[in-house]
């Protein structure tokens, strides 16, 4: 039978790959502990941090009780599970070279551009779920535990939503930037360590910039896109939530492009 217009064959459609890529990801180890660290890391530490702050908010200052964020206190736990999301991203394309199972899966599906695409359709889908439901969780935990005690925050208030939304996408972008760096590294050392200097050790040494220069940097840092995507208020020299969104997708598309043509030249 006649090829079709993708270049996939029949019997290799898009559909295909995505439900073997979804089997795959559903049943290798480093998945699972990958999304049940999220969950723990998301919604155990916010529980963490919101009792504390229950317990300590009859010392608290008038100063910081004025500017106190019960949504960004609640969502605390994404500081840690974006790591862990990174991480997971990084080991489902990584842990087949490491393996060698990538042979296994061009043999299969010699495709190189479709294979990425639907590797990437399932990572980004399975963590925009989980990131989420994981957020939401963590949000509505954290308000009860407020409740009676501390102010809380309602979806229903004035741009809650959409930082809580926007917390679950933060996540699951920096999975997609993860699974780029692994993409373009083929090593999982590598590329976890070039994920964490990413997230840690570039803003440590951008404190020795001048202030005015730290901070044009700083507004370009992941870890700050973040915060401007799941905070309340916009901190001044920071993008809008939106404008954060729209850099951190532009990251992603343009390693997922640098490293999807490098992944086609290459040997397996």
């Amino acid at each position: 039978m006649a090829r079709r217009e993708s270049g996939m064959s029949n019997d290799v459609t898009m559909s295909s790959i995505v439900k073997s890529e979804w089997i795959k990801f559903r049943t290798v180890r480093s998945s699972i502990m990958g999304v049940a660290v999220t969950f723990i890391l998301t919604i155990g530490i916010g529980v963490l941090v919101t009792s504390l702050i229950r317990a300590h908010w009859a010392t608290t200052s008038s100063i910081d009780k004025l500017t106190f964020d019960p949504v960004s206190t609640s969502l605390f736990g994404i500081v840690f599970a974006q790591f862990a999301v990174g991480v997971l991203g990084v080991l489902f394309i990584s842990s087949e070279y490491s393996s060698g199972a990538i042979r296994t899966t061009l043999a299969a599906v010699p495709h190189r551009v479709e294979l990425i695409l639907g590797k990437f359709i399932v990572l980004i889908v399975s963590i925009l779920v989980i990131s989420e439901i994981a957020c939401f969780a963590a949000f509505f935990i954290g308000q009860s535990i407020f409740s009676g005690v501390v102010p809380t925050a309602s979806l229903s208030n004035g741009g809650v939503l959409r930082a809580v939304a926007l917390a679950g996408v933060y996540l699951t972008l920096l999975s997609a930037v993860g699974f780029t760096l692994g993409l373009l590294f083929r090593h999982s050392a590598a590329a976890i360590s070039t994920l964490a200097s990413l997230i840690l050790i570039v803003p440590i040494i951008l404190v020795a910039l001048p202030q005015s220069w730290r901070n044009d940097a700083d507004r370009f840092l992941p870890s700050e896109l973040g915060h401007a995507m799941t905070s309340l208020t916009a901190v001044s020299h920071d993008f809008g939530a939106w404008g954060a969104l729209a850099v951190l997708a532009i990251y992603v598309a343009v390693l997922l492009a640098v490293s999807t043509t490098l992944f086609q030249r290459r040997d397996a």
